[in-house]
């Protein structure tokens, strides 16, 4: 059986283990922030945002979160515009999140119940 190098042939795991990779960086988590808060990005708008960084280096960010499937990039004249992949996230993150899902309602209600305890009064308004 070999791999036919096609996205559809990667298992959910594969891709979540990319992901993850490729989140554990700062500067890649700091470009998603940006992408999420502006939308598309053209790589000189990202590399304005990192002056410390060489242009080879915002690429290198760039094309790791591209293998991990966590932004597109599209041509637009001399341009490449980056944005995030929203079926590429869901893909590659969503079996992780929802295998510890179920203990989400017992950790909200611990926090509800930590919140709303004497101990700890609400500040005044």
């Amino acid at each position: 059986m070999g791999d036919h190098g096609s996205e559809a042939a990667r298992s959910a795991g594969d891709r979540g283990d990319e992901a993850f990779r490729a989140l554990a960086d700062p500067t890649r988590r700091r470009m998603l922030d940006l992408l999420a808060e502006r939308g598309t990005l053209s790589v000189g708008e990202l590399a304005a945002e990192f002056p410390d960084l060489v242009f080879s280096g915002i690429s290198k960010h760039l094309m790791a979160l591209r293998a991990a499937g966590l932004v597109t990039a599209t041509k637009q004249g001399r341009k490449q515009l980056y944005r995030i992949d929203e079926a590429g996230f869901t893909a590659a993150l969503a079996p992780w999140v929802a295998r510890y899902q179920a203990y989400w309602p017992t950790a909200l209600a611990t926090l509800r119940t930590l919140a709303e305890s004497p101990e700890n009064p609400a500040p005044p308004r």
